[in-house]
Order: C-alpha cells, then sequence, then structure tokens
C-alpha cells in the first residue's frame, strides 16, 4: 500500500513538473554550439537566454554565449580566412544578407536541413535544398529629425523621401550620411539593390559622392540629426526604431527622430540561418545545429526577433515590429536585391564602392 501511494504521488508530482514547464522540450539536445552573428548584441543577448532555457544541455562555444558578434562583411572577411583552413570556428551563421549563403552553398560550406512545411511557413525566399533559410527581416530606410524640417527649409535643403533624392538632391550635399558596405551586410546589400540596372546604376554611387556622404555609425549618424548636423541618413529601420523604444521606456519620448519609408521603396534583408557542414564545423554537431535552426523559425523565437525590432519571416504572422508599419505592406513596396548578382559581383561592387564613394 506504502509503494503504491508513493508511485502515485511520484506520479503527480512528475505531471505538475511537465505542466509547470520545468522539463525542457530539448533536453536531450547535448554538445557544444558556436554561433556567428550579425544582430544586435541586445537581441543576441535574448536569444541566448532562451537557448539556454529550451536547450539546458547545449553549452555555448563562446564563454557564456553561443554567440560571436560582427558586422556580417567583417564576418566575412573572417570567414574567408577560415576557409583557408577548410574548417570554420563555428557551427551555424545567422548573418545579414543572402548572398553569402549562395556563396558558402556553391563551396560545400553548408549542411542541409529539413524544415517541414517550409512553403506556407515563409514569406520569403528560402533554400529548396534546405542549405539556408530566412529567420530575420531587416528593413534599411531613411531618417530625419522632423523638428529641424522647418529649420532645413529655411536653408533651401528639403528632406528627401526617396532613395533616388537622397543622393540626387545637390542642395543635401555634405548633410547625408550612411553605413559602410564594406563592414555592414545590410548596408552592402542596400548599395547593391540601388545599384542594380532596374534600379539607379552606377549613377547612384556618383550620386553619393557628390552629395560628400559621410560613412559612420547608425549611432553617430543619429546623434548628427538630432543635433542638425545632418538633414538626412540611410539607416536600418530597427535603430531607429530601437531608439524611439529606449526614449519612451525612460519617460522622455523623442521628438527629433523619425523614419521615412521611401516613395521609392524599402529595401528588405531576409537574413539567414544556416549549418555549417559537419566536416567543416567547429564542434561536429550537426543534429544539435539542426535542432537550434528549427526552433529558430519556431513562434517563440520569431517573437523575440520582433522584439529586436526586426520583422518576422512567418507567412501568418499579423504581428510588426513595435513603431513599425505591417511587413506584408512593405513587402509590396520593396526594392529588392538580386542576391545572385550581389554573390557573384561582390568584387566588383565593393571595388566601385571604394573608387566612386569612399575615396
Amino acid at each position: 500500500m506504502k509503494k503504491a501511494i508513493a508511485l502515485l504521488l511520484t506520479l503527480v508530482l512528475f505531471v505538475g513538473c511537465l505542466g509547470s514547464g520545468a522539463f525542457a522540450v530539448n533536453e536531450d539536445v547535448e554538445g557544444t554550439i558556436g554561433i556567428y552573428s550579425s544582430m544586435y548584441q541586445f537581441v543576441l543577448d535574448m536569444l541566448d537566454e532562451a537557448i539556454k532555457k529550451e536547450f539546458p544541455n547545449l553549452k555555448p562555444a563562446y564563454g557564456d554565449s553561443f554567440f560571436f558578434y560582427g558586422g556580417t562583411s567583417s564576418l566575412i572577411t573572417k570567414l574567408y580566412g577560415e576557409m583557408e583552413t577548410g574548417v570554420l570556428d563555428c557551427d551555424m551563421l545567422l548573418v545579414a544578407e543572402p548572398a553569402f549563403s549562395l556563396e558558402l552553398k556553391e563551396a560545400g560550406y553548408l549542411e542541409s536541413v529539413e524544415v517541414d512545411g517550409a512553403d506556407k511557413l515563409l514569406r520569403f525566399p528560402y533554400d529548396p535544398d534546405g542549405y539556408w533559410y530566412p529567420v530575420r527581416v531587416c528593413n534599411m530606410v531613411l531618417a530625419y529629425n522632423p523638428e529641424m524640417e522647418s529649420a532645413w527649409a529655411a536653408k533651401g535643403v528639403t528632406i528627401p523621401r526617396s532613395f533616388k533624392a537622397f543622393a540626387e538632391d545637390p542642395a543635401l550635399k555634405g548633410y547625408i550620411s550612411m553605413g559602410n558596405p564594406m563592414t555592414s551586410g545590410t548596408t552592402f546589400a542596400a548599395v547593391a539593390s540601388l545599384t542594380q540596372d532596374n534600379h539607379y546604376g552606377k549613377d547612384y554611387l556618383k550620386g553619393l559622392a557628390a552629395n560628400d556622404v559621410m560613412i559612420e555609425s547608425g549611432s553617430t549618424a543619429i546623434t548628427k540629426l538630432q543635433t542638425g548636423e545632418c538633414a538626412a541618413i540611410m539607416i536600418l529601420e530597427e535603430s531607429i526604431l530601437k531608439a524611439l523604444k529606449d526614449a519612451e521606456d525612460a519617460g522622455a519620448p523623442l521628438k527629433n527622430l523619425a523614419c521615412i519609408y521611401p516613395e521609392d521603396g524599402v529595401v528588405l534583408i531576409p537574413s539567414t540561418v544556416m549549418t555549417v557542414a559537419e566536416d567543416r564545423s567547429a564542434n561536429v554537431n550537426a543534429e544539435a545545429c539542426e535542432a537550434l535552426e528549427e526552433w529558430f523559425l519556431s513562434e517563440d523565437a520569431q517573437k523575440l526577433i520582433m522584439q529586436g525590432f526586426m520583422h518576422s519571416v512567418f507567412a501568418d504572422m499579423k504581428e510588426q515590429p513595435w513603431g513599425s508599419v505591417d511587413t506584408d505592406t512593405l513587402i509590396q513596396k520593396d526594392l529588392g536585391v538580386d542576391w545572385e548578382r550581389a554573390y557573384h559581383n561582390r568584387e566588383a561592387l565593393n571595388k566601385d564602392w571604394t573608387e566612386i564613394v569612399n575615396r
């Protein structure tokens, strides 16, 4: 009788633990995992915490973190060096622009992962062979200071409402700023898009050069908007939304910063998740990588992505990042990037940038 009661109590406690979430769904996933990523550090911190809860027996490769952070173009340079040895110092990649996914696939550095129902799950393209999937969507826009608009008008400067005007309006000379495509993958993607023949071609770079565009970090560019040193900047939407949300949370909402969704279209960058081929990876743990890759395409992970002010890749996701606009509306206005061109012409695009703009 006592044994029966003890067994019953054990069963009740076990069921209770299951109901309370005390047992992780993926506690059977083990080993060490390292991920190269270009996402902002505060997003990586959120993802680190979530992964540790979801996969309690996975070990982070980089101290207490699963992530090694760097700008996409900087990470690509690092990876080129590692590729000379035939083995990468990571197991997964979360970088900004899909062109590099095409390159790694062709070079044989990726593991195929099958995601059931991907065709219905995703509203952005993915590799049909499972070598990469979009996991977050960055959005390149313009930004300005609404409080300074009349002051700029008094100087004969009209705030640009299109990417075209940003580069071509001579009144903006010396008053515009953007990132560096040599270090930022999203800026590289924007430059690749805007210089396509079906958009503005190489003349776009000539316009940026003629307007003396300043090449600097997003935080520096935002400060220059607010101080009146810049009239407009090309920047990721997520950078502006985070600045606005942080200020609101601190009880001091900003009135001197706002996004411009360009009239000639936005540039959406569906950033990818990839698993490194097992024989090319640091920790030889493709099975764990596959489980983690599938988690990145879960509702929980996608909601964390949106908390990072990026858009979800899910076709049925009706929410959007705080302060943004409907994702499907943005898709309709997307200028698009020819990723095959971006991949095969990376060196030429960088050369044009260096010789024309960053001279």
